[in-house]
């Protein structure tokens, strides 16, 4: 067992996240683990109107949003609203994209399993 306390969380180094995005970001890593799947858990805090490129992950994804308002989108499917508190759950291989909604910020907790494909930037 692992105790990381959140003063010690909030002190990491903020990076630029992995992939493709449409404006700036930023990831505060929490947890990775490597092997037996890798599994990367952070949370990632987008500019305002920021938004991934279309990507998937190997072993799906769990994004909760803390503050502001994201938008995403599972390809095929309707974009969707996220506000604090929200939780959405992409499976292994479904494309998707996520990010901040037009003229505000947004930040969320990522839990990523597995390879993640970058594909291209969504359409406007």
């Amino acid at each position: 067992m692992a105790l990381i306390r959140g003063e010690d969380r909030l002190a990491a180094d903020l990076r630029k996240p992995q992939g493709a995005f449409t404006g700036d970001a930023d990831q505060r890593t929490i947890h990775v683990r490597e092997e037996p799947t890798a599994v990367r858990v952070s949370f990632v805090r987008f500019a305002p109107s920021t938004v991934t490129h279309w990507h998937s992950h190997s072993g799906g994804q769990v994004l909760h949003a803390v503050e502001g308002e994201g938008r995403a989108q599972i390809r095929g499917e309707v974009m969707v609203i996220l506000r604090p508190g929200d939780t959405l759950v992409s499976a292994a291989g479904e494309e998707h994209w996520h990010g901040a909604a037009p003229g505000t910020g947004m930040t969320h907790l990522a839990v990523t399993v597995g390879e993640v494909t970058w594909l291209e930037p969504p359409s406007s």
